[in-house]
């Protein structure tokens, strides 16, 4: 029996409130042997009392040794097997800026990029440019004219936008063309199977056009293209849960992640104390709340472990609040590891912890990657974090007679 199938017909409604706290990339590594993690290293008072009163545990995002993009980290936290829901990231970003896909169309998610004078990538991120000067950039590539091909071009944040190519013929299956590497020039598009090869040849044409747009930038002087994506169908947690979700996220592609799986999307908050305002203002409102976290996976990513560090102190901080509201469960996790040391999103299972005035303290009174091992949740899959939410919050009745 699926999963689903079996929520659908178990789970109950009551008033107890749900809070998920994802603090993105949050697992770590030591920089040299015999070191603490980010998280070790941290002074996260807050956490560890969360830990003192709930049981923990280290997730497993997708499968041992494998390691997740975002929306499959996100995915298996939702309670959706990321093996079986596969969402490509270009379908999260368009829609988590609002864009509605339509049947057929491929949605892509672009990064602007700085080659240098011999076509190699020198900047994955074009600096992390900013907002206000790529989204100026982002608009010139609507100039991009293909035939028999309508093109979208939307700005999302800082240097992410989004491509969306509508017209007969399309398919989602071509490779990213970003290499992953500075160095070494950007990929071409790829066709995976016969029904996305126009796809690919489209994706060229773009790039070949928005390289002579952009020639002349000092930074933003190209860009890549990663996970072309269609429209996707999953069922919404209203449907296989019973819950009223809401989304509180900054970044576009976890609005768009949240808004796929039913959740509404609420305020417009750009800082963590915004989003925690956000969340006592429609307290009232929803059974279930997904609050995510960013910094703590750009700073792992930037290798900058002393900021990544200053990040997780930065959430802890915000605990408390979270905490005064009185859930009936609060789960603080990361959707994976992203280790300063290695730079990128890695295969390592997550710090999880769990409170409810039902759960199983495990006696452990500090939260982090040594802890969670000793954890009463044990290493578990993040699929099955759902379960264990609805359960501990009253929300799951029993199985069979």
């Amino acid at each position: 029996m699926d999963i689903h199938e079996l929520t659908r017909d178990l789970h109950t409604k009551n008033g107890a409130k749900i809070v998920m706290l994802v603090a993105d990339g949050l697992g770590g590594l030591p920089m040299a042997a015999g070191g603490k993690t980010e998280l070790e290293t941290a002074n996260s008072p807050n956490l560890d009392q969360l830990a003192a009163r709930g049981v923990q545990g280290a997730s497993i995002p997708v499968a041992p040794g494998i390691s997740p993009g975002s929306g499959p980290g996100h995915l298996g936290l939702f309670g959706y097997d990321p093996l079986k829901y596969r969402i490509g990231r270009g379908a999260l970003e368009a829609t988590g800026i609002g864009f509605e896909l339509e049947a057929g169309d491929v949605a892509i998610r672009c990064n602007f990029c700085t080659l240098d004078d011999d076509g190699n990538i020198a900047d994955r991120r074009a600096g992390r440019i900013p907002t206000e000067e790529s989204a100026p950039l982002a608009r010139k590539l609507r100039e991009v004219s293909i035939p028999g091909i309508e093109i979208f071009v939307e700005p999302v944040k800082e240097h992410r936008f989004v491509v969306v190519l509508r017209g007969p013929g399309l398919g989602g299956n071509v490779r990213d063309t970003d290499p992953q590497a500075t160095g070494v020039p950007p990929l071409d598009p790829v066709a995976d199977d016969d029904a996305s090869q126009k796809t690919a040849e489209v994706a060229r044409e773009f790039l070949t056009q928005a390289r002579k747009l952009l020639a002349d930038q000092p930074k933003a002087n190209f860009h890549t293209m990663r996970g072309f994506a269609e429209k996707p169908n999953l069922p919404t947690y209203e449907d296989v849960y019973g819950l009223r979700a809401a989304a509180i996220a900054v970044y576009p592609m976890y609005k768009g992640l949240a808004r796929l799986v039913g959740m509404e999307i609420v305020g417009a908050a750009q800082t963590l104390d915004e989003q925690v305002e956000t969340l006592a203002e429609n307290w009232d409102s929803y059974d279930f709340f997904f609050l995510h976290y960013k910094y703590t996976d750009s700073t792992g990513e930037d290798g900058n472990f002393d900021a990544k560090v200053a990040r997780i102190e930065d959430f802890d901080a915000a605990l408390p609040k979270v905490v005064a509201l009185d859930p009936a469960v609060l789960i603080v996790t990361g959707d994976h590891s992203t280790p300063a040391f290695l730079q990128s999103h890695s295969w390592h299972p997550v710090p999880t912890v769990l409170a409810s005035d039902c759960c199983r303290p495990d006696g452990l009174h500090e939260f982090n990657e040594s802890s969670c091992i000793r954890g009463g949740l044990g290493q578990f899959e993040a699929k099955h974090l759902m379960t264990l939410a609805l359960a501990n919050a009253g929300r799951l009745g029993k199985y069979g007679a």
